[in-house]
């Protein structure tokens, strides 16, 4: 049965593995190779499960154990043209590993179809992933975007679970701390995705069929937990939360535990 384990989520790290003890894929190594050994460990995942890593963007927060991932463990590395070259070039991915580009096809890896499509990111090229597990189930991962394009809401559509960005509240960005640039930065539309914004979207996921939702990427500055899940949830009305969907947060980092959908 197919799972997502949210292994980092925030804005300062993050990975997700999706498939089962047995095999699967991770999507982005935004850790260090230690913690997130680690966090394979506390889920009772083998690090010989993971099959490939398919990588979003080259921020940081998406590639900080990318480079010692592969140098012990010689794993693929899937991505766009663009990101995979600028990663070589920068010496994050090992000379051990196989590149992969997948613009613009699906490949098969982990017991999963992957695919990805472009995200608005302040990144040389930054996509999300749709996933097609081997129990007919699609999935997606998408975050870091400053708006919903036309391309981000049809690689959602028919997607029973999806991670998907719920970074910041309006007001405490507008009113903190950050530099008038940051602020500037993360509100453009190649930002990130707002509370309010992300609460849009799953309502149109919902109406579509869509039954899981996990809130990702929060900043743990201009955010909360329970405020982008209240949020979202009071977006909401109509549909009853435990009958038409079910509503996470992704743990900054994982305790142990998975969506299963």
């Amino acid at each position: 049965m197919a799972r997502l384990y949210p292994l980092f989520s925030s804005s300062k790290g993050n990975s997700s593995f999706i498939g089962t003890e047995k095999g699967g894929i991770l999507i982005d190594c935004g850790v260090s190779f230690r913690r997130l050994c680690n966090a394979l460990e506390v889920n009772n995942i083998p690090l010989e499960a993971v099959q490939g890593v398919f990588i979003t963007h080259e921020h940081s927060d998406h590639i900080a154990g990318l480079a010692m991932l592969t140098k012990k463990t010689g794993l693929p590395v899937y991505g766009q043209k663009r990101t995979l070259q600028r990663l070589c070039d920068g010496g994050k991915i090992a000379v051990n590993s196989h590149v992969i580009d997948i613009t613009g096809k699906t490949i098969s890896c982990g017991g999963s179809e992957v695919s990805c499509f472009n995200t608005p990111h302040d990144a040389i090229q930054s996509c999300g992933y749709r996933i097609h597990t081997e129990d007919d189930k699609y999935c997606a991962v998408c975050t870091d975007l400053g708006h919903v394009t036309p391309e981000v809401d049809e690689a959602l559509k028919g997607c029973r679970m999806v991670l998907i960005e719920s970074n910041y509240d309006d007001y405490m960005l507008r009113t903190g701390p950050y530099p008038l640039y940051l602020k500037e930065r993360i509100l453009s539309p190649i930002g990130h995705l707002s509370n309010d914004d992300c609460t849009v979207q799953v309502r149109k996921m919902i109406e579509r069929g869509t039954t899981h939702i996990l809130l990702g990427h929060l900043s743990q500055d201009n955010n909360h937990p329970q405020m982008a899940d209240s949020t979202v949830q009071r977006g909401l009305s109509g549909f009853t939360r435990g009958r038409d969907y079910l509503l996470g947060v992704a743990p900054v980092e994982t305790k142990g535990g998975a969506v299963v959908f």
